[in-house]
């Protein structure tokens, strides 16, 4: 009885890719990356007032929290093994000057979080962003003379920001200026005042991105931009090379772990970072990109814990160490849950 057609041995193939697929198992000891909460930190926006949490509009699922709500919210995120949290004000519109002053209040509302967040969880990671845009009244993240933003004048500042934040417990300084030389001024100020042990992540490639938007509206500082861009100090989308001159740039000037933002459209970018220096590389998986995402899933277009996992799992793969996600508590809970 015929069996049919034959094969000639030969023409079909004896590597069969399908073979490592088959089962769960080998799918899993075959894996070429992995994602866990260690992965993970956790963007956080804190505001004026007391037990508070404001909902932002164009971000579903991500609120601002009053500093007497921080520890609870940041409990979660430490028991599903997340390391560490990143905090973002909404400054009040009347603590905003032209020359930033409130980002060196030693109260400040960025402050008031870390000191909240350290006094109930002592061995949680909390790293504050340095750069003017939440406390400048012209909502740049530099200081404005004569309608440009000046970078000198501003890096004093930025110092006297991060100083503030260190003395609160901050234990990782991140500039997102992108002001030049502010690197070395900011290790030279930390070492200066006793403060070597403090970490910097530098926003080394910050690119004028049309993704922060939702941001912006979370931290209330889209209205004091009024429109204008950012294009003289972030960096043209168009260019990667530069990118590799700048994460060059802070790293001699003393920088211990370097950024990508945004994340998604940017992978090539952390592609050839991390290939170029081998240096702690994270990216940031912005506003921009949770929202479409989430906005997607939720209106049923997306499959919201599929596509997180996997947009997650592509950052890893492009070579980040870690990711600053709003994803983070929900990743966090299905990767535990998996």
């Amino acid at each position: 009885m015929s069996r049919g057609p034959s094969t000639p041995v030969g023409v079909f193939p004896q590597t069969r890719m399908r073979r490592n697929r088959r089962w769960d198992w080998s799918r899993r000891l075959v894996r070429e990356n992995t994602l866990t909460p260690d992965d993970l930190i956790w963007p956080v926006f804190v505001c004026e007032g007391k037990d508070l949490s404001e909902n932002v509009p164009t971000m579903p699922g991500v609120v601002r929290y009053s500093s007497d709500r921080l520890p609870a919210a940041v409990a979660e995120a430490k028991s599903l093994g997340i390391p560490a949290v990143a905090i973002f004000p909404a400054t009040p519109s009347a603590a905003k000057t032209p020359g930033a002053e409130e980002s060196w209040n030693p109260n400040n509302l960025v402050c008031q979080a870390v000191r909240a967040i350290k006094d109930a969880h002592p061995d949680m990671g909390v790293m504050c962003d340095v750069a003017l845009d939440p406390f400048n009244s012209d909502g740049h993240d530099g200081i404005v003379r004569d309608g440009h933003v000046v970078n000198d004048e501003t890096l004093d500042a930025l110092c006297r920001q991060a100083l503030v934040q260190v003395e609160a417990g901050c234990d990782v300084i991140a500039p997102s200026d992108m002001m030049d030389g502010r690197i070395g001024a900011l290790r030279s100020a930390l070492d200066r005042n006793g403060h070597e042990q403090v970490l910097l992540m530098s926003y080394a490639a910050k690119y004028s991105s049309g993704f922060y938007g939702p941001f912006r509206d979370a931290i209330e500082s889209a209205g004091f931009l009024k429109g204008e861009s950012k294009d003289t100090y972030q960096m043209d989308p168009a260019n990667s090379d530069e990118a590799l001159r700048e994460v060059a740039l802070d790293i001699e000037e003393g920088a211990d772990m370097v950024m990508v933002k945004p994340g998604m459209p940017y992978l090539d970018i952390v592609y050839r970072v991390k290939e170029r220096f081998g240096v702690p590389t994270f990216a940031y998986n912005v506003s921009g990109e949770y929202a479409m995402l989430r906005i997607a899933a939720d209106s049923g277009a997306l499959d919201y814990n599929r596509v997180v996992l996997e947009s997650l799992m592509a950052f890893k793969r492009a070579g980040c160490n870690g990711v600053l996600t709003y994803f983070a508590v929900d990743a966090a809970r299905l990767l535990n849950d998996a």
